[in-house]
């Protein structure tokens, strides 16, 4: 397992993070790396949701009870 370190950390930043963690019953390593999974999930979902096409917005939906009603008679058949 890779070892990581944070240097120059602000000391109030640090208090803060420490309280955060004690509050929760978590270690400060444990909150840490919940914040960094956290943030690359974030800019994975980012990065997949800027590779799809966008949703038109123009043309009107179908609706609900016309969608329903193809599917019905498609099982009907």
């Amino acid at each position: 397992m890779a070892s990581l370190q944070i240097k120059d950390v602000p000391q109030d930043l640090y208090r803060k993070l420490k309280r955060h963690a004690a509050r929760q019953g978590r270690t400060l390593r444990d909150v840490l790396l919940e914040a960094v999974r956290k943030e690359v999930a974030r800019a994975e979902f980012r990065a997949r949701l800027a590779r799809r096409d966008p949703v038109r917005l123009d043309r009107p939906g179908r609706a609900l009870e016309e969608t329903r009603a193809e599917r019905d008679s498609e099982i009907d058949s």
